[in-house]
């Protein structure tokens, strides 16, 4: 894997690569053999990882990513679409182990279900990610992990794999994702080897009571957690995000006012911008999370993770006043 654009710092993704399938319409289950008509069904590129790739990716950084996917259709399906995005795709190897992982995403404008087959997704390992930091030509970059729940065997080496990524230079970054176990066991670890912690209002609270920490409004709950490593930014939904570090002044950027088609990926798409601008070099913290903040609120103009993802000019044109 190389990078090719001095200028801007390279972005290594890790974690998971699948197919969403996203329906919209009547989509709340009714069962006893009911069936219902649905308004659309799109097949896209699924995986926090991949989304937020793909993001990058098009936000004009040098983009790799190292997941798992099955030796599958749906397989060759999630590669295309990343080398469509402009992802160097090295690090994703097909396995005959397992299929490619699968989510079925039911999709209403207020908010969606998400079913996950995980497939090959949890067959990532802490060797792999050291083995493409190894392999890696050129200056150290950005290193950011994605559903960390996912993968428990990458999760339970995650902090010395963050400590190594340190010591070769990487800035480090984790998006946990949501934990279907609803127990948040292990993140404690990761956080004193992370630059960024970047997780929703849901997550943030969660992620703070398996710390011990139960009292205090939002941002108190993420100061708290800084104190043990990151800069931790928020996702806040159609608010835009925020961020704080422990002894700092709370940074903030609104979202933006959008015809919402299918917020699938928005938080990843936040994440992207926020990534994209720390490696082109956007110095304010506020400048960054306007950067994240448009990009979210972008991607939801369109169904699915990736398909409204903005390129520069149009991230551009829409922080414009």
């Amino acid at each position: 894997m190389t990078h090719s654009a001095p200028d801007v710092r390279p972005i290594l993704v890790v974690g998971d690569a699948n197919v969403d399938l996203v329906l919209r319409g009547d989509v709340v289950p009714r069962f006893g053999q009911a069936e219902q008509l649905l308004d659309r069904a799109d097949l896209v590129l699924g995986g926090s990882a991949s989304i937020v790739a793909s993001g990058t990716a098009r936000l004009g950084a040098p983009t790799a990513l190292i997941a798992r996917v099955g030796d599958d259709a749906f397989g060759r399906f999630t590669l295309d679409a990343l080398r469509g995005s402009g992802v160097d795709v090295t690090g994703v190897a097909a396995t005959g182990a397992a299929a490619t992982g699968v989510s079925v995403i039911l999709s209403a404008p207020e908010d969606r279900a998400i079913l996950t087959a995980p497939g090959a997704i949890p067959l990532l390992a802490a060797d792999d990610v050291i083995a493409g930091l190894e392999a890696w030509r050129g200056a150290p970059g950005i290193l950011h992990v994605a559903s960390y729940f996912l993968q428990p065997s990458l999760a339970a080496e995650l902090p010395s794999v963050l400590a190594a990524a340190r010591a070769g230079g990487w800035t480090t970054s984790l998006d946990t994702n949501w934990d279907p176990d609803e127990n948040w066991h292990g993140v404690e670890g990761a956080l004193p080897h992370l630059d960024l912690l970047l997780p929703n209002r849901n997550e943030l609270q969660a992620i703070a009571r398996s710390l011990g920490d139960t009292g205090g409004h939002d941002e108190e709950l993420a100061r708290g957690i800084s104190r043990c490593g990151p800069r931790v930014v928020v996702k806040d939904g159609a608010r835009g995000g925020w961020s704080v570090r422990a002894d700092e002044e709370r940074e903030s950027a609104p979202g933006l006012t959008v015809d919402v088609v299918d917020t699938t990926g928005a938080g990843d798409s936040f994440d992207a911008g926020y990534l994209a601008a720390l490696a082109h070099g956007v110095e304010r913290e506020q400048d960054r999370l306007r950067w994240a903040a448009a990009a979210g609120s972008v991607s939801t103009s369109r169904s699915g993770g990736t398909a409204g993802q903005a390129d520069p000019a149009e991230l551009r044109a829409a922080m414009a006043p």
